[in-house]
């Protein structure tokens, strides 16, 4: 498969990094607005998870500043769009109709009417869409759901999942919530993701929280509701800039015992019920790496991503956008119609 990236900002360095570790994907091209980028020179980029920014050598990539210009490229099977969100539904949209692939970072899009049409657009044209939620490839987050769907521990009883870091700097557009979705909805999309993967659809949910991006705030603590009474609580968001640390765990609660992981020094531990504990065990595996590698594998086999199927990252968005509903209710139960 022949990729091109889009966008070379934090997420699109990221990816150029992993696709190292992808035999099945050769990256063909980029695109950027930005010429020294182009170039290679990414060593100024930075994020939230870490690790300087690197130079890259481009020499043989075909280089665009202009969208339209590489999506007419027949030397392109795919593409890997990481632009700032308020852009991922229409770029996704024009290059499904130019018959590419798509790999589109989370979310899908800003809108559920938005995801739901590129759903469509993509079965219409019989090309492969994907929403990069990297969770559902972290060896963390994948030895969790082996866990759960082993049988071994019974049923889910509680679940809580936390995901929290200093409000970005990094790129201005993401302090913009009509061009992010501001801080919950583009963090916590990755923990909704999860609950939706692991649990499926609530019945009912409920929020709190304050938003104030001026002050680099957007927090939120969620109540999802299963008919099973299984309550999954989502909390987290941008915290004050540049200082506080980036962090992401869960807790469930089983009949069986209690899963932990905590990124700041809890491996995946199961505490069985029993009073026993162990290590759960886990790959190696780059969840970026993991999540191209089977992208690539889906184009090159034209199989549909069961893994991480389109459809549910629309869920998600329409989901996010719920929750965000209810914490402007503050406390409000809200039937989940979606």
């Amino acid at each position: 498969m022949r990729l091109a990236v889009l966008g070379l900002g934090f997420m699109g360095s990221t990816h150029v990094k992993a696709l190292r570790q992808v035999p099945g994907a050769t990256l063909t091209a980029v695109y950027s607005s930005d010429p020294v980028k182009l170039d290679g020179d990414l060593s100024t980029i930075s994020g939230n998870l870490g690790g300087a920014g690197e130079r890259f050598d481009f020499s043989r990539l075909r280089k665009y500043q202009d969208i339209q210009k590489l999506l007419q490229d027949d030397d392109i099977d795919a593409v890997d769009v990481c632009l700032p969100t308020d852009l991922h539904a229409e770029v996704t949209l024009q290059a499904l109709r130019a018959g590419k692939h798509v790999l589109v970072e989370k979310p899908l899009a800003l809108h559920g009417e938005a995801a739901d049409q590129l759903v469509q657009e993509a079965s219409r044209a019989q090309r492969i869409l994907m929403t990069a939620q990297v969770l559902r490839f972290f060896p963390m987050y994948q030895s969790l759901r082996e866990l759960l769907s082993g049988g071994t521990l019974g049923a889910p009883r509680s679940a809580q999942f936390r995901r929290r870091c200093a409000a970005p700097t990094w790129s201005g557009w993401l302090a913009d919530s009509e061009k992010s979705g501001g801080g919950v909805f583009d963090l916590l999309i990755h923990d909704v993701d999860m609950a939706i993967h692991l649990f499926g659809m609530p019945e009912a949910v409920s929020a709190t929280g304050v938003e104030d991006l001026g002050k680099g705030i957007d927090v939120m603590e969620a109540h999802l509701y299963y008919p099973s009474r299984l309550t999954v609580t989502i909390c987290g968001g941008w915290h004050h800039p540049r200082a506080f640390p980036f962090s992401m765990g869960y807790t469930v609660v089983t009949d069986g015992g209690t899963v932990e992981y905590h990124s700041q020094g809890v491996p995946p531990t199961l505490y069985r019920a029993d009073g026993r504990s162990e290590k759960v065990p886990q790959s190696d595996t780059d969840g970026f790496a993991a999540e191209l590698a089977y992208f690539a594998d889906c184009c090159n086999n034209q199989t549909q991503p069961e893994l991480c199927p389109p459809e549910e990252s629309a869920r998600a968005v329409k989901l996010m956008l719920l929750l965000r509903q209810a914490r402007e209710r503050n406390g409000a139960k809200l039937l989940c119609k979606i």
